[in-house]
């Protein structure tokens, strides 16, 4: 950490320019602005002076994909950070209480004197702060309190898993500021899931917060998943003409834990039939040979789903390979092919007995429309609602974009990039 003036006038320099490339900006000097007005707004909400201990630090949003609800069952996904981030100023303050102040929200302020789960606080940002640093402390490190002021680019309900890039965040933080940087990225994630989990009260996997943590694009494999295997891959969506484009569908995700866990409860229900606890310790030929008794046990959608799971599991490290050696003709496919898993057997495009309001399959099929055979669509992420993912060509980026925005709202469809760094201090 360094005085908040010397760091001031090091973003103001450009002596943090390289750190600020890794967050995969376009333009730096916009980059270096941004950066400026976190560290003003953090004097100006706490009171610092010139000569507080500050340091910057980022966190990324994530783009899934392959593998829509994989992770959970110990299976295959494959991910990637983007550019759209929780960018923070943060200082110790001498207390035990954490101060959150999320630009254009009330401050969240947590006391970490007491780290146990609180019922009122599920679903919110104090659950997260309090979880993720609660984590820490049972790893044998002292945590104590800090201002933080953030400003985030990673909207909630956009689909780009805005919980595990705040997790991303404080764990990050909380590793730099109580732990001398012990925790490799990795363990960040396994301590942001956590959180998730028990404080915040959302079962998850652990893709979003591997992925945000992580940095740049990944195929992660969680059979074993206490120790992940996390393998880089050479996504140059750019080299193979593509464009990454998120779609906002215009409905909100935020509200819908129940929709999102009922598909682990499912999946979880058919293992269960062959005294298992996720599906990948089941083999598929198993599934298929006794199905009719499954069905009896676990229901129709259950059995749909869990088959989703098998194929999607070998997509991840199809799609990872196809990114690899560039075939992008065979990742297109993939992607088409774990879009339309995801829509007729695992289910998470609409929720159940919704009827008047489809906006997830109205965007995809106005997607479809604009692609017009060229590129592929998918849900992204959780489903249900939120956001879709498309990969187009790059010469079509800017009339996709506009058919887009015209047929279901302006601002809806946001072209990204691949961030090359996880979560970080600048």
């Amino acid at each position: 950490m360094k005085k908040w003036n010397e760091v001031y006038q090091m973003v103001k320099n450009g002596d943090l320019d390289a750190s600020l490339l890794k967050t995969g900006c376009e333009n730096l000097k916009a980059a270096r602005e941004r950066a400026a007005y976190v560290m003003e707004g953090f004097k100006e909400s706490f009171g610092a002076t010139e000569d507080t201990m500050v340091a910057l630090c980022s966190a990324p949003g994530r783009t899934e994909i392959c593998g829509n609800h994989t992770d959970h069952q110990h299976g295959r996904v494959l991910a990637a950070a983007v550019n759209l981030d929780f960018l923070a100023c943060v200082a110790l303050n001498g207390t035990s209480v954490v101060h959150f102040q999320s630009e254009g929200w009330p401050m969240t302020s947590v006391d970490l004197a007491d780290l146990e789960v609180k019922e009122e606080e599920k679903e919110t940002t104090a659950s997260l702060i309090r979880g993720v640093l609660a984590k820490l402390h049972k790893a044998g490190y002292p945590v104590a309190g800090f201002d933080m002021y953030v400003t985030s680019t990673v909207l909630p309900g956009s689909g780009l898993s805005s919980s595990a890039a705040c997790e991303v965040l404080i764990g990050t933080t909380g590793n730099h500021l109580f732990c001398q940087d012990k925790f490799d990225a990795v363990e960040i994630a396994k301590i942001g899931q956590a959180a998730e989990n028990e404080y915040f009260g959302k079962p998850c996997g652990l893709m979003d917060q591997t992925a945000s943590s992580v940095g740049d694009a990944v195929a992660i494999d969680f059979k074993d998943p206490a120790n992940p295997i996390v393998r880089s891959i050479n996504a140059d969506l750019t080299g193979l003409g593509l464009a990454l484009c998120i779609i906002d569908c215009g409905a909100d995700h935020a509200a819908l834990t129940n929709e999102y866990a009922s598909i682990p409860e499912e999946m979880s229900k058919v293992a269960a039939h062959f005294g298992k606890k996720v599906l990948r310790e089941v083999q598929e030929e198993d599934l298929l040979a006794d199905l009719a008794q499954v069905r009896k046990e676990a229901g129709d959608r259950a059995v749909l789903r869990a088959l989703h799971f098998y194929a999607d599991d070998r997509r991840a490290a199809e799609e990872a390979d196809a990114l690899d050696r560039k075939d992008k003709e065979a990742f297109l496919n993939l992607v088409k092919e774990s879009g339309r898993s995801s829509w007729e057997l695992l289910q998470n495009i609409t929720p159940a007995a919704a009827i008047t309001h489809q906006d997830m399959a109205v965007a995809l099929a106005v997607a479809e429309k604009a692609l017009n055979g060229k590129g592929a669509c998918r849900v992204h992420g959780g489903g249900f609602a939120g956001t879709i993912q498309a990969f187009v060509p790059v010469e079509d980026v800017c009339e996709f974009k506009k058919t887009m925005e015209t047929m279901l709202s302006e601002g809806c469809c946001h072209v990204l990039s691949i961030r090359p760094a996880g979560g970080l201090i600048l």
